[in-house]
């Protein structure tokens, strides 16, 4: 599963790709709604109250699910039937528990004779009339209906969404299924399942494995689908999709390849899908095993809450995955689309047993995404984003965490507030354990993994334990603090050259703080020389706080490069003697040297490194290096680097010209309005237009105001542009926004996508924040609380917290009242709990004016106080004033600067 970026004016980390899993588990992640995790058999409370979660057991082995569901479009609602197949386990069975969530059950039967059951706030409990013995296959249904808050969704007129494209989808992951029929809800349990779904005629139905029938019920006019997986899988990849679809189809080999969107998308399908069969042959030659399901199928979502989700031989994709030409080389589905490719074996064919253990799921896809990058880009592509991902983590502050825990709320806390863990770290696990063992035998020990475990679930251990075996290398000390204990080296290093004693010295300190949960590092380190235009590689081994490696040259190394191939997760701090910088910037076959070299120029800002940077951002080779060169330009922030960059301008790559465009934006100064102006007049490309709108949105000038409301009327793919200018209006904090912007979310609402609308929503009420009268725009925002698109009514919710008027918490009282665990109820909390705190400043306010008059009150008494022990004083010495020494001076507290501190 992906999480997605949402669209940040001006900020963020992987410029290349639109949809990218690094950066999507990093800042800003797509919202998805809050989850409760029931399937915790034991939870023991740590300090703080957060808990130590566990599987639960197994009773039983699930052998098949079978399910026959006929949804109710209008309803929003389910009515069917799961058909549990199973065996007790080790132990004869009187009671069997099933995950169940406000199903409303109606009827149990049993192959067996039952006593009775029961149905719980969460489960329902099956008890037999006698124990069934181990190992003896027996079959349970459940007959039940539901109305699911999760696990189910749909999208229907009824909730805002075209006629003509009604569907409805699943969502499994963590571990949402319970909430549309029971089941084995975690993890740690593999099975086959079927799915019968009856929907109208004229609906397509999409699932897990092959189509087995399709019959037409003449009577009731609905189509009877039967899907089939016959290879086991765990419960929350099962996925269902049904409604109004296109497809285009292609294959590879002997596997059928399908691409579905809403009718109204079909023409940007193609751009999404046309990597899809390469890629399947990448990942077949480079993991060594087969894809391992019947078909692999796609199908685009409206509204999704994740970026995609890889069910299996279903993947499921957020719509804004969908993108148009126009765009050049800054849209792209690559990432997204390789990830849940990648997930069909990482996690779909081997299963993490526990979320504890997620990063072999999240790590191996997005890492083979990676892999896949590289494949096609070259291998400074592959080095550029892991050199991304690795400074989004060693940027990260908080207390560390290791990638393996028990040790959190919710299941999807592993996805949301640690994913960094799952999807970035644990990516820079395989590519550290790759870089060390070499490419073909880290590449047999993944194959072996894959086979001696596929159709199982696995923990880390299993893991470790195939690497030993194939490479004959131990892995505890590896695994114990790179995986099991938390965060990565902090280097220092430092160089130095002893010209009498022709020995090059490298010192390496180890700054991080070490603690039970963070460990001294040991680890190999290669030291690249150049010597005469001919590289030499030492590898070291450190193991201490601090080291001191010696090296004997016959002459001065020209370069000294720390970890030349990126093959470790470190903060390393070393700055580049300056003779060696320039060689440095200049090395065409070291991608993350220059990287670093123009990171080190941003960072000395003089004249001579404002001109290396403009030189590096019109002649590098690599995108990557010339946007990085656009960056610390804008860091540097002078005329100069503000010129270099508009001089700059004319880039091939849309990439490039659009972070130039950005970093221009990036300043304040009249030369900078008229460069993003001229680009947001002139520019075809609209994601580089869009960027210019909101740099000049810095601007409260006439002819930028001038523009932003009319972009509110302008027409762009799925109203990208207005988007873009609704941002600029909140970054200009201007009430004059208030009332052209309320009236296009009023005219034009309907034509902006759930999300767009959403940002129109919150812009609106932050710029109405300080507004005298609020009523109007009050009551325009509560008419979406209501709203059946969640995105838009989460934000109506929020704006009401953010309008920061009190009339209305009644509103979001009765939300954040309700008796259900829910999204809505959670984001009215949090709003209450702003729209109050915008009541504090006063408060606060008030009693800082009462510390000041009480800090007044008692510096004048101590004044009157020193005043009468001045004039004591001078009469005093007046009275032996005859050859007495001089008068001592008292300074009182009423001096300027003792006032100045006072106040």
């Amino acid at each position: 599963m992906i999480r997605m970026i949402p669209r940040l004016p001006s900020l963020f980390l992987i410029p290349t790709l639109a949809f990218s899993v690094p950066s999507g588990w990093a800042a800003g992640v797509f919202e998805h709604e809050a989850y409760c995790a029931h399937g915790f058999a034991l939870a023991a409370f740590e300090e703080g109250g957060i808990p130590r979660q566990y599987p639960p057991d197994r009773k039983v082995d699930v052998l098949h699910l079978a399910l026959d569901v006929t949804p109710d479009f209008g309803k929003r609602s389910v009515a069917g039937s799961a058909t549990v197949t199973f065996a007790p386990i080790g132990h004869p069975l009187m009671e069997l528990s099933l995950d169940a969530v406000d199903l409303e059950v109606s009827e149990v039967t049993s192959t067996v004779d039952l006593e009775a059951y029961q149905v719980t706030a969460d489960k329902i409990l099956i008890t037999f009339a006698e124990a069934i013995p181990a190992g003896v296959e027996t079959r349970v249904t459940v007959v039940y209906e539901a109305e699911p808050r999760k696990g189910l969704y749909f999208r229907t007129p009824e909730m805002g969404y075209p006629e003509e494209e009604t569907h409805l989808f699943t969502q499994g992951e963590p571990m949402e299924a319970r909430h549309w029929y029971p089941s084995h809800d975690f993890p740690n349990e593999k099975f086959s399942s079927e799915i019968t779904c009856r929907v109208p005629g004229g609906m397509v139905v999409f699932s897990n494995g092959r189509k087995v029938s399709e019959e037409r019920d003449e009577e009731t006019g609905r189509i009877a689908v039967r899907w089939l997986q016959e290879k086991p899988h765990v419960n929350y990849l099962i996925a269902l999709v049904a409604g109004h679809f296109e497809t285009i189809e292609d294959r590879y080999g002997d596997i059928p390849l399908a691409f579905h969107t809403p009718p109204s998308d079909i023409g940007e399908a193609p751009n999404s899908f046309e990597g899809t069969k390469e890629m399947m042959a990448f990942f077949e030659e480079e993991i060594g095993v087969p894809y391992p399901w019947a078909k692999y199928d796609q199908v685009v979502i409206r509204d999704f809450m994740w970026g995609g989700m890889e069910n299996t031989s279903l993947t499921t994709l957020t719509d804004r995955t969908l993108f148009t030409k126009e765009t050049e080389n800054i849209r792209s589905s690559q990432s997204l689309v390789a990830h849940e490719l990648a997930h069909q074996w990482f996690g779909d064919l081997v299963t993490c047993r526990d979320w504890s253990h997620i990063w072999l799921n999240e790590g191996f896809a997005t890492y083979y995404d990676v892999l896949y990058d590289g494949h096609r880009n070259g291998r400074d592509q592959l080095l550029y984003r892991m050199y991304q991902t690795g400074q989004s983590l060693i940027g990260r502050s908080g207390t560390p965490r290791p990638i393996v825990s028990r040790v959190f709320g919710e299941a999807v806390d592993q996805f949301r507030s640690h994913g960094y863990l799952a999807y970035g770290k644990g990516s820079w696990i395989l590519h550290m354990l790759r870089s060390q063992l070499g490419e073909s035998l880290y590449r047999e020990c993944i194959r072996t993994f894959l086979e001696r475990h596929q159709f199982d679930t696995v923990t880390t251990a299993d893991l470790v334990s195939v690497l030993e075996e194939v490479s004959g290398r131990s892995f505890d000390r590896f695994f114990d603090q790179w995986v099991f204990h938390a965060h990565h080296p902090e280097l220092k290093v430092s160089y130095a050259w002893d010209q009498q004693a022709r020995l090059a010295r490298v010192s390496v300190v180890q700054e991080q703080d070490v603690s039970d949960s963070v460990l001294l590092f040991h680890f190999p380190l290669t030291i690249r020389f150049l010597v005469r235009d001919r590289t030499e590689d030492r590898e070291v081994m450190v193991r201490s706080r601090t080291e001191d490696f010696y090296f004997p040259f016959t002459e001065a190394p020209e370069l000294v490069r720390i970890d030349p191939e990126l093959a470790l997760l470190a903060r390393v701090d070393f700055d580049v003697p300056a003779p060696m910088l320039g060689v440095q910037l200049k090395r065409e076959s070291d991608v993350i040297g220059r990287l670093l070299a123009v990171e080190q120029h941003g960072r000395r800002k003089g004249a001579r490194d404002v001109e290396a940077l403009r030189e590096a951002l019109n002649s590098d080779s690599f995108h990557g290096v010339r946007m990085a060169a656009s960056a610390a330009l804008r860091r540097i922030h002078s005329d100069e680097a503000l010129e270099a960059l508009r001089a700059s301008l004319n880039q091939s790559d849309a990439r490039v010209r659009n972070q130039v465009v950005r970093d221009v934006g990036g300043f304040y100064h009249p030369d900078a309005l008229e460069t993003v102006l001229e680009v947001a007049a002139t520019e075809e490309n609209p994601i580089i237009r869009g960027e210019a709108v909101q740099g000049a949105g810095r601007y409260a000038a006439s002819e930028v105001r001038e523009q932003l409301v009319g972009l509110l009327g302008s027409e762009s793919h799925r109203n990208h542009l207005v988007g873009d200018a609704i941002a600029a209006m909140r970054r200009q904090d201007d009430p004059v926004y208030v009332e052209p912007l309320m009236g296009m979310l009023g005219r034009r609402g309907g034509e902006l996508t759930s999300r767009g609308f959403a940002e129109g929503l919150e812009a609106l009420a932050f710029l109405a924040r300080h507004e005298q009268e609020k009523a109007e725009v009050r009551e325009f925002i509560s008419e979406f609380l209501n709203e059946k698109r969640e995105p838009v009514q989460l934000a109506a919710i929020r704006s009401m917290g953010m309008l920061g008027d009190p009339r209305a918490a009644a509103a979001l009282e009765a939300f954040a009242g309700a008796g259900r665990e829910s999204r809505q109820r959670e984001v009215a909390v949090d709003a209450l709990r702003e729209l109050r705190a915008g009541e504090r400043p006063a408060v606060a306010l008030g009693e800082l004016r009462s510390e000041v008059l009480e800090l007044k009150r008692i510096n004048e008494t101590l004044r009157r106080s020193l005043d009468e022990l001045e004039k004591k004083v001078e009469a005093k010495w007046s009275e032996n004033a005859e050859g007495a020494p001089d008068k001592p001076t008292v300074k009182p507290l009423h001096s300027p600067r003792g006032a100045q501190q006072a106040r």
